[in-house]
């Protein structure tokens, strides 16, 4: 079933027009190619034709997609993007994750593109040339060097690895684990803790994030962590004497705990976004089964208990979808959306997940099967609840705004 997309009044004709030309895409290149585009993806035997032809397909589809000027939304046009603002780009992103994995085809690839936007506001002029222009022309790969085995993720001050200073290196010791994409990666964005003389004092100031080539002495990827039961490419990583030069620390030192702040914020709004889109994808997949299934002398769609379903799921999905917005518009207006940001982090998986679950229960055994997406929409929306912080986290967050905002004398406005 094609998606259905129609130009939305409250919005801008560029909005309306970008949204439009992605499903068009979406719709007439990528859904009807679902299973070759991904062969490789599915347990089994793929031979090598098969791969050469999901390949191939791969690459025309990309090439529609730069013709149509869509290439990397997220990076200015000079360098190589098609330079959408933050609400273009979510509004977009909703469209592109009806069909999981389409976003690979737009340039939008994690962690790529998550180091992308690090490289682009904390980067040097040459530190761009020679890893931010390879990496959006597809000649490089990369990875995010964050989480470690030993210390709480929800707790990024936490981290144990240290980078110290020694002429003009810095020397990295360390254990990581979760790096992403670190199996395919030419370099890897490391998060480290800093002993530098001339660095902030603060304990966040001593955080610094500092590029790492793979091919690098010392920098040994222990395993892919399986996740899901299958391995993957989030690698265990040993940092042992690892040496690189000074010059590839990305900003000031002690400012990285700011610039993981800045990919966790705009990507926790992209996340949610994705999720309506499979959200409404998982829908329309549980609304099809319920008009062609019969089963005990009718079909599904004529049993309250589906009609229930079809009920809540628009709510869930009505509900994500407007929350989600309207964070994403406060955050391109420039207003404080921090507590926003954490809201949507919670409910939109959550939500997400009821959707899912709904969908699967209507298709039955099919439902958990290979042959359709739901099954990976499933493992997805129980992993973001962890991704970008835990829930637990988020909540004792926004409990915290709003009592300093009654502390402070004022009730909470819910219309701002």
């Amino acid at each position: 079933m094609p998606m259905n997309v129609q130009a939305i009044p409250s919005l801008s004709d560029r909005v309306n027009q970008i949204r439009m030309m992605t499903a068009k895409i979406v719709n007439n290149e990528i859904l009807p190619n679902e299973n070759q585009l991904w062969a490789t993806r599915r347990d089994g035997q793929v031979d090598d034709e098969e791969r050469s032809q999901a390949r191939t397909l791969r690459h025309e589809i990309q090439a529609k997609v730069k013709q149509a000027g869509l290439w990397a939304p997220h990076l200015p046009e000079e360098y190589g993007g098609c330079g959408l603002s933050f609400l273009e780009h979510a509004y977009m992103n909703e469209i592109l994750a009806y069909s999981m994995g389409a976003a690979s085809l737009f340039g939008v690839v994690a962690p790529n593109s998550g180091n992308q936007k690090i490289l682009l506001k904390y980067g040097t002029e040459e530190q761009k040339k020679k890893w931010l222009v390879p990496l959006t022309e597809g000649k490089l790969e990369s990875g995010f060097s964050m989480t470690e085995p030993d210390s709480a993720g929800s707790d990024p001050r936490s981290i144990k690895t240290t980078a110290t200073r020694d002429g003009n290196d810095w020397v990295i010791n360390g254990h990581k684990w979760f790096t992403s994409n670190a199996k395919r990666a030419d370099f890897l964005i490391v998060m480290c803790r800093t002993d530098d003389p001339e660095g902030s004092a603060e304990r966040n100031g001593k955080m610094t994030q500092i590029i790492v080539p793979t091919d690098t002495p010392g920098l040994n990827i222990v395993r892919g962590v399986e996740v899901w039961g299958r391995t993957s490419d989030h690698a265990e990583i040993i940092y042992d004497n690892v040496r690189v030069p000074v010059e590839n620390q990305l900003g000031p030192t002690g400012s990285g705990h700011q610039a993981a702040q800045d990919r966790l914020g705009a990507g926790r709004v992209y996340h949610c976004m994705n999720s309506v889109g499979q959200m409404t994808r998982a829908f329309d997949l549980m609304v099809e089964r319920s008009m062609s299934r019969e089963v005990h002398g009718g079909l599904l769609e004529t049993k309250q208990f589906i009609q229930g379903f079809i009920a809540e799921s628009y709510i869930d999905i009505q509900a994500a979808r407007l929350m989600t917005i309207h964070c994403a518009e406060k955050m391109d207006s420039g207003i404080d959306a921090r507590t926003d940001i954490s809201a949507i982090k919670i409910f939109v998986p959550e939500a997400y997940h009821r959707v899912v679950d709904r969908a699967i229960q209507v298709w039955g055994a099919a439902g958990v099967s290979g042959d359709l997406p739901l099954a990976a929409m499933y493992q997805s929306a129980r992993t973001l609840r962890l991704a970008d912080g835990p829930d637990e986290v988020h909540k004792i967050l926004i409990a915290k705004n709003i009592l300093k905002q009654y502390h402070s004398g004022d009730s909470w406005d819910f219309g701002n």
